[in-house]
């Protein structure tokens, strides 16, 4: 019984929402992806494309989630706040997942820094400037940043198993954190005028 109340909070953000289903699909897709990269030792090649095929169908998800949910008036509270945490969660441990098994290594690794400080440094803007109720909007060169970054990142994965992936999934990966720190940059200018507002920084000490 208190099982099932617990739980009862959640079900009606999930069942009967198709774009919550596939974000939280996202997620549970992660475990299978990794499991198959452990794989790799025992079943060579067959391990690595298989995880390739379910990264596929989670990088899909990534997509239809967001146009489901506008196309068919199923956005919800829940599905706001997870949709970016799955994404930042789903590619963080692909990227962590690709340096463990030497496909990024060497000076390739300041890529993936890179992506994890922009994310921090959006993360922290949202956080700092969600008391104020504003809003850090996605542009639509973030929305190539994150098409170019996810192609990059099936490159890498089958890298050792197909001609030039590899070098193919590094230069994209290129391309994603340049983009990455184009619109870091970008966000945080807009941002600025808010940064240096000196009236939300005494009510903030106020309050601690």
């Amino acid at each position: 019984m208190c099982r099932l109340r617990y739980n009862a909070p959640m079900i009606p953000y999930i069942k009967n929402n198709l774009a919550n289903i596939l974000t939280v699909s996202r997620l549970l897709l992660l475990p299978v992806i990794i499991l198959l990269f452990f794989l790799e030792e025992h079943w060579g090649g067959i391990a690595v494309w298989l995880a390739l095929l379910v990264y596929i169908g989670a990088a899909i998800t990534d997509f239809l989630d967001g146009y489901i949910a506008r196309k068919f008036n199923q956005i919800t509270p829940f599905g706001t706040f997870l949709d970016p945490i799955s994404d930042k969660v789903f590619v963080s441990t692909l990227l962590i997942l690709l340096i463990a098994f030497d496909r990024i290594d060497g000076l390739w690794l300041f890529l993936p820094i890179l992506i994890f400080a922009r994310e921090f440094l959006i993360s922290g803007l949202r956080e700092f400037l969600g008391p104020k109720d504003i809003k850090v909007p996605v542009t639509f060169l973030a929305k190539w940043k994150t098409a170019i970054q996810m192609l990059s990142l099936g490159f890498l994965i089958i890298g050792p198993y197909a001609p030039y992936a590899l070098e193919i999934g590094l230069i994209f990966l290129s391309v994603a954190t340049l983009l990455t720190i184009i619109t870091g940059l970008s966000y945080y200018v807009a941002a600025k005028i808010h940064l240096h507002d000196e009236n939300h920084i005494d009510a903030g000490k106020e309050k601690s």
